[in-house]
């Protein structure tokens, strides 16, 4: 388990936590969205971040980091970064919504049990 994998799931969490702050700072997830001029193209680049995360892990062959996550929900975050690069203003905001309400805090329980575990281990 090398320090710069750990390192992706510390960033993982901290893009989670920065949508997060953008949303509260917001007021809703819809008012987050509805600023196209900063905070919706903040989240997407965050969404996208994350996404490349993931891919990283899995392109190391990180089974034991990979494992702890729905590979679907991997999956779907990898294809909503894609759209995001490719389609960005195409970008369906009730899917982003969707996953800022349900995806990313099933994302950080998982990201923080990982951590617990890794620093039970040192």
């Amino acid at each position: 388990m090398s320090k710069a994998h750990i390192s992706k799931i510390y960033l993982i969490l901290e893009k989670i936590e920065y949508i997060e702050k953008i949303v509260r700072d917001a007021g809703s997830i819809t008012n987050a969205l509805d600023d196209m001029a900063t905070m919706r193209p903040a989240i997407l680049m965050h969404f996208s971040s994350i996404a490349e995360q993931f891919n990283k892990l899995k392109q190391d062959n990180q089974t034991e980091f990979i494992s702890y996550f729905d590979k679907e929900d991997i999956k779907g975050m990898y294809d909503t970064r894609t759209y995001i690069a490719h389609e960005y203003e195409g970008v369906n905001l009730s899917i982003v919504e969707w996953i800022i309400r349900h995806g990313l805090p099933k994302f950080k329980s998982q990201c923080q049990t990982l951590i617990d575990e890794i620093n039970l281990q040192d």
